[in-house]
């Protein structure tokens, strides 16, 4: 049954997204505010919907493929809107969106063909730490009367806390991902001989 209630969480944490977005964006007092409550809303379903799934034995293929897109795409956004905003450098949305671009196309292959992909503990953190840094900053920019920290493109903005929160989660989306292709190289092995056997036999 693909549309079990974890599917259905992880499918819900989609949809919030774009409300999220109009939250966020709102010209309005406690837009802000709102869209902590809904970003930590949609963050819980992450939580449950996989929890969910291996208490009542509701794993599927499709659950395994959504799950993770479903956290890339809320938290990309929400990245991406700080970014916009001038609370965190492009570039390391950028990593980050790469970095889970990357991974994705691999997960997929797996699941296409069937075969095991390995996760660790470190990609759990590498989501907790994103969600937390999110959180923190949105929460941050609903407190009223709080100091600007919008970048201002000088040495100062390497100083700044949310900076160096933004790296630290950088590095370890970075590592998580290099681990991930690291334990899963055969999966990158194989795509690598198709490609190769294709090129050698048009």
């Amino acid at each position: 049954m693909y549309f079990n209630f974890p599917n259905i969480l992880t499918i819900i944490r989609i949809l919030l997204t774009p409300v999220f977005i109009y939250l966020f964006l709102l010209d309005r007092e406690n837009g802000k505010i709102y869209a902590a409550v809904l970003f930590f809303l949609a963050s819980l379903t992450d939580w449950y919907d996989g929890y969910l799934a291996r208490k009542m034995n509701m794993t599927t293929r499709l659950g395994q493929f959504l799950d993770p897109v479903a956290d890339k795409i809320l938290i990309s956004s929400a990245l991406y809107l700080l970014a916009m905003q001038g609370y965190v450098f492009y570039w390391i949305v950028f990593t980050i969106i790469i970095r889970d671009v990357v991974v994705t196309t691999l997960r997929i292959y797996a699941l296409h063909n069937g075969k095991p992909i390995i996760t660790s503990t470190l990609a759990k953190w590498k989501t907790f730490a994103q969600m937390g840094f999110v959180m923190s900053m949105i929460l941050y920019l609903a407190w009223p009367g709080a100091p600007d920290i919008r970048l201002t493109h000088t040495a100062d903005d390497w100083y700044r806390l949310s900076t160096l929160a933004a790296l630290l989660v950088t590095l370890l989306t970075t590592l998580s991902g290099v681990h991930y292709l690291i334990y899963n190289r055969t999966h990158i092995n194989e795509i690598f001989k198709r490609i190769t056997r294709k090129w050698l036999n048009p």
